[in-house]
């Protein structure tokens, strides 16, 4: 005897066929994908050509290559390099540059790290009114205030001086730097002060071994701002450094240009030999820049 099955119709059918998998919340498509690093990257040569093409120029042997530089490619020489490096002034530039920016850097990121410290820990009377002061100042352009200071650097005696130079670029650099680093100060938790209090530190003795210590980030953008703002100045140095031996890099870089005639090939060398330094100082801070700018971001 012969037993015939027969599958039912319910299981004869096909099983349903699987869903496309569904992206989480706020996850790109590969299309989406593809065009922001598209944009991204359109986005990088266009910020890199300025640097790609003064770099290029340097490379021209002749003050007219600018003028043609696809000539540069048959005889591009270090040429223009050699002759900024000694038959001009750039190492007594470099110096001073040197000098003023790192002289900036070190007065500015004290001031406004025990400025922004004693705003956010302490209540004193006006420390509201202190950093919206700071923050008026940020509002005025250099245009406004460049006489002022003058007058006030000239009746102080420190006009043509690298003091001078290096409080004017503080007055310009610490409000910016005090409102940074009071945010990032907001994000260290009060018991940590409190804890060394109770081991028997001083306040200033709190601030500098327990605070600044865990603010590395934050005090690495304070001078990384602080740095490139008095390395590359223009209007403050060229006004107030009288004497050619005093010029800061940025200030000897116009001598190039004369009434009749500029020297752009020498400019364009001497142009990249000021951002190696900037891009140095960029590497040692760069890996607590961003921790540094994005810490007081989410901190009501």
């Amino acid at each position: 005897m012969s037993v015939s099955t027969e599958l039912p119709t319910d299981a004869a059918q096909s099983a349903p066929a699987a869903e496309p998998p569904r992206r989480a919340r706020g996850e790109r498509g590969p299309a989406r994908t593809a065009l922001l690093h598209g944009l991204l990257t359109v986005a990088s040569l266009i910020a890199l050509f300025p640097v790609l093409w003064i770099a290029w120029i340097s490379l021209g042997p002749d003050k007219t290559d600018y003028l043609h530089p696809g000539d540069i490619l048959g005889k591009m020489s270090l040429t223009n390099y050699g002759f900024v490096l000694q038959h001009t002034d750039f190492p007594v530039w470099f110096g001073n540059s040197l000098l003023v920016a790192l002289g900036t850097t070190v007065f500015s990121v004290l001031v406004a790290a025990t400025t922004g410290y004693a705003v956010s820990r302490m209540r004193f009377p006006g420390h509201r009114q202190l950093m919206w002061t700071l923050l008026l100042t940020q509002m005025f352009p250099i245009a406004v205030v460049i006489v002022p200071m003058y007058t006030i650097l000239s009746s102080l005696d420190l006009l043509d001086s690298y003091l001078g130079l290096i409080l004017t670029y503080a007055g310009t650099i610490v409000p910016y730097c005090a409102w940074l680093m009071k945010g990032y100060f907001d994000t260290i938790p009060v018991e940590i002060d409190e804890a060394g209090r109770v081991d028997g530190l001083t306040p200033f003795g709190t601030f500098w071994r327990l605070i600044m210590p865990l603010a590395r980030p934050g005090l690495a953008v304070a001078a990384f701002y602080s740095f490139l703002t008095a390395w590359a100045e223009v209007p403050f140095a060229s006004t107030f450094m009288l004497s050619s031996d005093k010029y800061t890099l940025a200030v000897g870089l116009q001598t190039y240009i004369s009434e009749h005639d500029a020297q752009w090939q020498l400019m364009a060398a001497t142009s990249v030999l000021i951002a190696l330094p900037a891009a140095l100082f960029f590497y040692l801070v760069q890996k607590h820049l961003v921790t540094g700018l994005t810490a007081g971001a989410a901190k009501s």
